[in-house]
């Protein structure tokens, strides 16, 4: 009976998972167990590649791995991606120096900043040199490397490289998913050290992810968040969502307003 009680605990337990993060305190009032008995659950889940443990709980293991291309990414969450890349825009000052990561959102961000003066942008994202290689008052720098195609961004050793010989103001990043906690998870180890190359080139952290990538942990390649950073995403993110953001110590939150409220 007790092993019964513990298993359909724990199918309940993904189905909470499944709506958003969860995190262990929130499980323990909810089933009205021990903190300790929900880690063992959570533990036995991740073992089982149900889950992965995040900051104080737990998020979906996704079985759907398959990697958008850019072309399927440009449609996707198209107007919470120029909303996120709006208030984006906003955190940036005359005089930056920026670096601008591969993906839709990063582009999107470019957008913004024509007519913005005396930037810096740095960048292996394609997309950006085409929307700001005509901007007088914004100086571009092209990361080399070899091209990924599925992105249309540059990447490998020759990227870290030319990067490892400047350093900017901030950093604004993309992500296939975004896990408080473990940070960000992308297709491949080689766009992983790139994001953590970015990140230790930069003095401010931003990461522009709408409400569909956060607590998506549907890719095996991770950069960790160790340091503080601000999460720029939706109001399409529910609270569920949102929550293990709120209470990690080394993450601030801005919200997007798209017509949607979180729930």
């Amino acid at each position: 009976m007790a092993i019964n009680k513990t298993e359909k605990r724990r199918q309940t337990i993904l189905g909470i998972i499944s709506s958003g993060d969860a995190n262990v305190e929130a499980l323990s009032l909810h089933f009205g167990v021990s903190e300790s008995t929900i880690r063992r659950d959570l533990a036995e889940l991740a073992n089982g590649g149900h889950v992965v443990r995040t900051y104080g709980g737990a998020a979906l293991m996704r079985e759907d791995r398959r990697e958008s291309s850019l072309g399927e990414r440009m449609h996707i969450q198209r107007a919470q991606k120029e909303a996120i890349a709006q208030l984006a825009a906003l955190q940036v000052s005359e005089g930056d120096t920026l670096i601008l990561d591969a993906g839709t959102t990063t582009a999107a961000l470019a957008r913004q900043l024509c007519g913005h003066r005396k930037l810096h942008v740095i960048t292996n994202n394609i997309s950006v040199l085409a929307t700001l290689s005509d901007e007088p008052e914004i100086a571009l720098t092209l990361l080399g490397g070899s091209l990924r195609k599925m992105s249309m961004g540059t990447i490998g050793p020759l990227t870290e490289l030319s990067l490892s010989r400047m350093t900017a103001d901030k950093v604004f990043l993309g992500a296939d998913g975004l896990v408080a906690g473990m940070g960000l998870c992308e297709a491949t180890q080689e766009q992983a050290a790139l994001k953590e190359k970015m990140m230790g080139q930069a003095a401010e952290i931003f990461v522009l992810a709408d409400a569909s990538k956060l607590g998506f942990a549907g890719q095996q390649a991770w950069t960790p968040l160790d340091r503080p950073w601000t999460l720029i995403t939706d109001s399409g993110a529910s609270a569920a969502q949102l929550a293990p953001f709120e209470e990690h110590p080394n993450i601030s939150i801005l919200i997007a307003m798209t017509g949607q409220t979180a729930s």
